[in-house]
């Protein structure tokens, strides 16, 4: 036990202490106390020393402050907190500071580790990745940590994250390809790296590694697995020519891993369907943590191991219905984990002999539907495991060269015996399983077609007496005779070899050793070097510039002429010319005009309808659509008028309606009450109706411009909404590079973000929004660290690392759009890849804990209040419940007939029905249950404290919150009223804010269950 130095400073009038009984650890720490007990001799009980052990039963009034040293430090360093000595996670082991979480199969971080760790052993576990969600930021006296021998394919920089004491780090034997630099600026003293036993990718990433390692000599070089030419060379041998990227790759320092998904695909988990996108080839990028692929129903021609063999854990692979025309060696054979491929209906007529090498695994293979007609011997030898194997609709040949397969599928029976023969004619239709091996013989030439599916020298590529000689994969070289050159030595060798004629000429030997060439229209010369000067006597008239082209020219005319040759004087303002529009008056001006506009309009030929509604006086919610030179108000709800001034006529209307202060819909008094409601117009809230909650954004051009909030020390944005567009800006702030753009993208998130430090860092979410179903993203910008979470699922971050720590931009914040000037700023930048503004519509948006009051905005352009039909069902819920079912007329003869049953029926809180072969049921009243209706609903709010965390940061102190529950039969215990309650908030580096939160004020049992 320890006290912070300073703990008593504030008890200025205390006369007595008492501190005994209790387990000091009398070190450095402590020593402040020997000196205030010294100056002030208040502690009565005989406080004595527990630790070190040459103190042990020491009381303090006999100890000087000298005898209080440290030979343990961190014991007692976090002195003035909860103590954590004697806290440890229930699956570690813990001595001193010291972790030992090996060997546990962990697959995340314990979530209570000690602030004073220093050692962390979490090696020999099932971890599979670890990103900015998990986090050892609390860790700050961490220097050793052991991750090896986990499944960590990826490592987020965010991870290591204020853990600037690490030395020493671990991962040696996981499934890491790519470790970002930017890992190496959270670990500044950072002495020894080991990295062995991982499949590293030595690209252009690399290159800081080799550096590192070669830096620090207690680090372990690792070797390189990819590509296969450095494979098995240390990092420390390479040059940095050697450590690059190829051209469509990106070269930054992104180490995506899992975190990236291929646009043609989505990803859910890690599952990732890329079916029915046109894709010609495999996607790049696929995550390596990928269990299952399915890339069917694509127009795929081939299969590139390249883009498949950092997949180490995929289990099912589907490959159906594409183009393929062949699996060569070695295709699939870094595949180890593979139990499931499926290459059915493709076009595939070869396999090679290794094309399944190394699939020890697989379970199941489907080559059906193709058009195998051979399968070399020892194709199928490293499936062990195999248990099915579908060759049917195939068509085999069935010679001795496939007498192997008869036996090999008879062993285990994996095949079930739909494959069959197709040739020689003797063998036709006979299938494979029942046939005795023996009838598989030779006894006729093999068709060239047949065998031209592997090999295409039987198709005699090579001209003129070439030689044809096969390649692996369906390649194939022609070995020309003298004379001869080319692919298919079709070209003969002479004085035209080369082609020296230029611009497409055509080159022709008109005698041994010579050769002319024949230009193409525009050219001249022996090769055709020259371009014909077509301006040389050139018609531009009136001092027009003639450009020379190929076997033509033009002319550029000088302002005012037009034509061919610039030969007209242009008669502006004319029939023929006039380019004023919508009724504007046309000035000629000799060499130019000018467009005088109608009134409504703008632009240099009138064609820009002015918004007329910049400074509408459309009230009540009602909706400003733009005319030209006029605009006209579109109401909402019952009002009326040309600016819906005028307020509906209400048939529960009383007495105290006539002076009341509903803003935006119409006052109601319900029945057997005095006090009058206000029923709200749609979108907007509040007991006045005073506030505009929702809004739908209408048109392409559509935005809110709401007051910048502080991005100091943090900005936290909420909104949910509905929309079926797979494109449209939800947020944006920026200018020049700075900003932050969030929108809609190919149906995902997509968040641009720069601080101004330069890359902006680019992330998108997993989850499709564009599906007209309600979602809540949840965006936090705290200093140069982004953080989204959607639905509430799992949150994900990125870091615009550099000099800069705030976005500080003096623009307005936009929602749902921009005008059209940002528009194309943003898009230039490339901060926006789509500027149409969000269709659909926005329910609810918090900023900062404070739900936003659109009315209260700075400009609102062609938005209307509400969600229409899906808010306007969401206030009927209630109505629509209590509807009572009524009997079709159909059906009323048979109910006749069956009414005697519910004569004596036994239903206590519910309504009788016969059944048609007898007999009743009963069909229980809201929230009753039982065969007879006999059992009552329990549903009930239950109290129970808890904290409130937001993004890491954690309510001050347990708030009393309430949960339903209780039984209400088939129906659902839900919450039936809300009250908000603002909450103080703290963070880890001290922020502290205000919170709204939901606390359940009433519980009710609901048909209409929707999971709240």
């Amino acid at each position: 036990m320890s006290f912070g130095n300073g703990t008593f400073g504030p008890l200025v009038n205390i006369q007595t202490m008492h501190l005994g009984a209790n387990p000091f650890v009398c070190d450095c720490n402590l020593a402040w106390l020997a000196s205030y007990l010294s100056e002030n001799p208040i502690e009565t009980s005989g406080a004595r020393c527990q630790e070190p052990a040459k103190l042990s039963r020491k009381p303090f009034n006999r100890l000087k402050q000298e005898s209080f040293k440290c030979t343990n430090e961190l014991r007692s360093r976090y002195n003035g907190r909860c103590n954590e000595a004697d806290l440890c996670p229930a699956q570690c082991r813990c001595e001193g500071t010291r972790l030992d979480c090996s060997g546990r199969d962990l697959t995340s971080l314990p979530s209570d580790i000690p602030t004073a760790t220093t050692h962390l052993d979490l090696s020999y576990n099932q971890l599979f990745s670890l990103d900015g969600s998990t986090s050892l930021a609390e860790l700050k006296e961490l220097t050793h940590l052991d991750l090896s021998h986990n499944r960590l394919t990826s490592l987020s920089p965010d991870f290591f994250r204020g853990t600037r004491a690490l030395t020493h780090l671990d991962l040696s034997g996981n499934h890491i390809s790519c470790i970002s630099r930017r890992i190496s600026s959270h670990l500044p003293r950072l002495s020894k790296l080991d990295m062995s036993a991982n499949p590293l990718n030595c690209d252009c990433r690399a290159s800081w590694l080799s550096e590192f390692v070669a830096v620090h000599e207690g680090s372990t070089p690792p070797t390189c697995h990819l590509p296969e030419s450095l494979r098995d060379t240390p990092v420390t041998e390479l040059q940095e020519s050697q450590l690059t990227c190829r051209e469509d790759e990106n070269n930054e320092d992104d180490c995506a891993g899992s975190v990236y998904c291929p646009p043609e695909c989505q990803c859910h988990g890690t599952v990732v369907r890329c079916s029915r996108s046109h894709l010609t080839q495999i996607p790049r990028g696929i995550p390596p943590d990928t269990t299952e692929l399915y890339l069917d129903v694509n127009e795929i021609k081939s299969v590139d191991p390249e883009r498949l063999k950092h997949l180490k854990v995929l289990k099912r692979l589907d490959l159906s219905n594409n183009q393929i025309t062949i699996l060569s060696n070695k295709t699939f054979s870094e595949l180890k984990q593979l139990s499931t491929l499926i290459v059915s209906y493709n076009k595939l007529g070869c396999m090679e002999r290794d094309a399944l090498l190394g699939l020890k695994a697989l379970r199941i293979l489907s080559l059906h539907g193709n058009d195998v007609s051979f399968i070399p011997e020892g194709t199928f030898r490293d499936l062990n495991t195999i248990t099915h194997i579908a060759l049917g609709a195939n068509p085999l040949y069935c010679d001795c060269s496939l007498a192997w397969l008869a036996k090999w599928v008879k062993g285990d029976f994996v095949e079930p015996g739909i494959a069959r023969c197709a040739d020689p004619r003797p063998m036709r239709d006979k299938l494979v399983l029942t046939t005795p091996p023996e009838m598989f013989t030779c006894t006729e030439k093999v068709p060239d077609d047949i065998l031209a599916k592997c090999d295409l020298c039987y198709t005699r590529p090579c001209q003129n007496g070439g030689t044809c000689r096969s390649g692996p994969g369906q390649q194939y070289e022609c070995r020309c005779a003298a004379g001869f050159h080319g692919p298919e030595c079709q070209y003969k060798i002479d004085a035209c070899y080369g082609n020296p004629c230029d611009n497409g000429g055509t080159c022709k030997v008109f005698e041994t050793g010579r050769y002319a060439c024949h230009c193409p229209t525009g050219f001249e010369g022996g090769r055709c070097e020259v371009n014909v000067d077509d301006c040389e006597g050139h018609k531009c008239a009136n001092n027009a510039v003639c450009v020379d082209g190929i076997n033509s020219y033009s002319c550029t005319c000088p302002p005012g002429f037009m034509g061919e040759y610039c030969e007209r004087k242009i008669s502006f303002c004319s029939k023929e010319f006039n380019p004023c529009k919508n009724s504007a008056t046309c000035v000629d001006h000799g060499t130019g005009y000018e467009c005088q506009c109608a009134l409504g309009w703008s632009g240099n030929n009138c064609t820009e309808n002015l918004d007329d509604c910049a400074n509408h006086m459309c009230q009540n919610g009602g909706q400003c659509i733009d005319g030209v030179g006029d605009y006209e108000c579109k109401c909402t709800g019952d009002w009326s008028g040309r600016y819906c001034e005028l307020g509906p006529s209400v048939l529960l209307q009383t007495e105290p309606c006539l002076q009341h202060d509903c803003r935006h819909g119409v006052c109601v008094v319900p029945r057997g009450k005095m006090e009058y409601v206000c029923k709200c117009s749609p979108g907007y809230s509040g007991k006045y109706c005073q506030h505009m909650t929702s809004v739908n954004y209408i048109d392409s051009s559509s935005f809110i411009q709401l007051i910048t909030p502080p991005f100091r020390p943090s900005i936290n944005v909420t909104i949910s909404f509905t929309t079926r567009s797979p494109n449209g800006v939800l947020v944006y702030h920026g200018k020049e590079r700075k900003h932050l753009a969030v929108e809609v993208f190919k149906g995902r998130l997509r968040i641009s973000y720069d601080v101004g430090n330069h890359p902006a860092s680019t992330m998108f979410s997993y989850e499709l929004v564009s599906d007209e179903s309600e979602h809540t993203v949840e965006l936090l910008s705290e200093r140069q660290n982004f953080t989204l979470r959607v639905d509430g699922g799992v949150a994900r971050s990125m870091v615009n690392a550099g000099d800069l720590e705030y976005l500080e931009v003096d623009t307005p914040l936009f929602l749902g759009g921009v005008p059209p000037d940002v528009a194309r700023h943003a898009q230039a930048q490339w901060h926006l890849r789509n500027s149409t503004s969000f269709q659909g519509c926005m329910s609810r948006v918090v900023v900062n804990g404070r739900v936003q009051d659109f009315a209260e905005s700075e400009k609102q352009n062609k938005v209307v209040p509400g969600c229409g039909d899906a808010e306007q069902r969401d206030q009927e819920v209630d109505r629509m419940n209590q509807k009572v079912t009524t009997t079709p007329r159909t059906n009323r003869r048979k109910s006749s007939k069956n009414k005697d049953a519910c004569a004596a029926s036994e239903c206590v809180n519910g309504q009788c029905r016969p059944r048609r072969k007898g007999g009743y049921r009963c069909r229980c009243k809201k929230g009753w249950s039982g065969k007879l209706c006999n059992q009552a609903p329990s549903c009930s709010k239950e109290a129970e404290k808890a904290y409130v965390y937001d993004y890491g940061c954690r309510s001050r102190r347990p708030i009393r919150q309430f949960t339903c529950k209780g039984s209400c039969g088939s129906d659902c215990c839900e919450p039936k009223r809300y009250r908000q309650k603002r909450v103080a908030m703290i963070c880890n580096d001290g922020t502290k804010y205000m919170k709204e939160v939901d606390i359940v004020r009433k519980c009710r049992c609901s048909r209409g269950c929707r999971g709240i």
